[in-house]
């Protein structure tokens, strides 16, 4: 069974164009750190993340001047040919802004609303209900997003002086635990209550605890049939968050829960926003579940490769795919599904090439200086000389172009 059939079942959410659920391929998400009032920044951000590949971009909408801005925001990326649904992110005065600004309540594609902090006391429910009325208004899904760090601290409360007064009282992690997922589901309950219809509910319960976070949606996804979020929140910079958020939301889209995902990566100084697109990109690629750019199989190396012109090859490989996929995507769909292999030795060099679409076997110490490329599996062109590289990218050229361009053989491009 492929992973894409053992996704759990829920309805679609149309956010946008985009339909997200379990018939639809898991979706990437991201989002904007500019200050959304800052229209131009603001663009120029959204637009690079949509270029790497987030195919919706949430934005923070959290006084008067940001909501003024997003219908601008969204009529400059119209203008940019970039059509990507642009989110919300409303907290504790959502339900102002809405009401305040209506056309930014219209130019938004899905608004997201946090029960944690929509509202306290005796305003949470009022709060909850008009942020819900405009979305109902505007015909807009919503995403309910609990987040440990902003959990309903009246839930909780009440749940942990319940649980205090047990004879065998759960412990505190699986109070809070339980607090999450219920928090998430009695407010979609309420949204439904009010009119929101079933199939315009996404749920999250974000934590930054990778074991949490599996525990959690395990559970969410055993009490409801609505399409999930995931994310690992807060995950942290560089190495540690990339590892942290692969590992939380393999093992959960392994067990065929989520819908959409995003990896909250924090950037390193100067570097861009867009590491987390390329990062769940990834991870889905690797998983099986989707495929955006031909993946490059290549071995890391060894003693038996002291030349380091398989690296330079691999790198230049990788480059220039991804440089080809925007226009390959319209051009010569299928593309991205290709495999290519970029060995250093004859260990595994040919075996591996054998089993990519194309593959190249570069010699490694002590080897005949001849390399070998193998094209669906068979050897095709035998490469000498200073100009391998750029031949090996000739050849991949001229394979899409034969495989996926216009008048190929269209099972062929379906099925490879």
């Amino acid at each position: 069974m492929s992973a894409h059939q053992a996704r759990r079942k829920t309805p679609t959410v149309r956010i946008g164009d985009i339909p997200v659920g379990s018939r639809h391929p898991v979706m990437v998400q991201s989002m904007t750190d500019t200050d959304t009032a800052d229209v131009g920044a603001t663009v120029a951000q959204v637009h690079q993340l949509w270029m790497a590949g987030s195919e919706v971009v949430r934005i923070t909408v959290n006084n008067p001047e940001a909501a003024a801005a997003v219908p601008e925001i969204v009529e400059h990326l119209e203008n940019l040919d970039c059509r990507v649904p642009v989110v919300g992110d409303f907290h504790y005065n959502g339900h102002r802004l809405l009401a305040d600004h209506p056309d930014c309540a219209r130019a938004l594609a899905k608004y997201r609303i946090n029960p944690g902090n929509v509202g306290f006391g005796q305003k949470k429910d009022r709060q909850f209900a008009a942020i819900i009325e405009k979305a109902l208004e505007y015909d807009k899904p919503v995403r309910i997003g609990v987040n440990w760090g902003s959990l309903d601290e009246q839930l909780l409360a009440k749940m942990m002086d319940d649980n205090a007064s047990r004879s065998r009282p759960a412990s505190a992690a699986e109070v809070m635990r339980e607090a999450l997922v219920r928090s998430a589901l009695e407010s979609a309950a309420c949204a439904e209550d009010l009119g929101m219809a079933h199939d315009r509910i996404v749920l999250s319960c974000k934590v930054s605890d990778v074991q949490e976070l599996i525990v959690v949606y395990r559970m969410l996804a055993g009490r409801c049939d609505y399409p999930l979020h995931l994310g690992l929140t807060e995950a942290g910079m560089g190495i540690r968050g990339t590892v942290a958020s692969s590992a939380a939301l393999a093992v959960l889209l392994g067990e065929g829960i989520g819908d959409t995902i995003r990896v909250s990566l924090t950037p390193a100084p100067g570097q861009s926003r867009t590491d987390e697109v390329r990062i769940a990109r990834d991870l889905l690629q690797s998983m099986g579940f989707r495929a955006f750019v031909p993946q490059v199989t290549a071995c890391p190396g060894c003693g038996r490769t002291t030349s380091s012109f398989f690296r330079e090859l691999a790198s230049s490989v990788q480059a220039r795919l991804e440089e080809r996929m925007p226009h390959w995507r319209e051009s010569h769909p299928g593309a991205e599904g290709l495999k290519l292999a970029v060995m250093g030795c004859v260990v595994n060099g040919p075996g591996e090439s054998r089993h990519a679409d194309i593959g190249i076997s570069l010699p490694g110490t002590g080897e005949s200086p001849t390399v070998p490329v193998f094209i669906d599996g068979e050897k095709a062109h035998t490469l000498r000389g200073a100009n391998i590289a750029e031949e090996f990218l000739e050849i991949v050229e001229d394979y899409v172009d034969r495989r996926f361009g216009p008048g190929s053989d269209s099972e062929h491009r379906k099925t490879g």
